[in-house]
């Protein structure tokens, strides 16, 4: 990915924030949303083929609630 053109810096006490052209910060912004799109999208692919092979898994939600420790319903 390209380097965006860095405005100003802001120091805020925890970290920094940066000043940045609008529209530079709209290209990134519907990029980061075009790839997660296509990280789904690779997801359910991959889901509906172990579907389609008879090899998918389902977990009940109440049962991965206990596996990660959270309270149940």
């Amino acid at each position: 990915m390209s380097e965006l053109p860095v405005q100003d810096v802001v120091h805020t006490g925890e970290g920094a924030a940066v000043v940045v052209p609008l529209a530079e910060y709209r290209r990134l912004r519907e990029l980061e949303e075009r790839m997660a799109d296509s990280e789904d999208e690779a997801a359910l692919r991959e889901y509906q083929q172990r579907k389609t092979a008879g090899t998918a898994e389902l977990v009940p939600h109440e049962e991965v609630k206990r596996k990660l420790g959270l309270p149940s319903t």
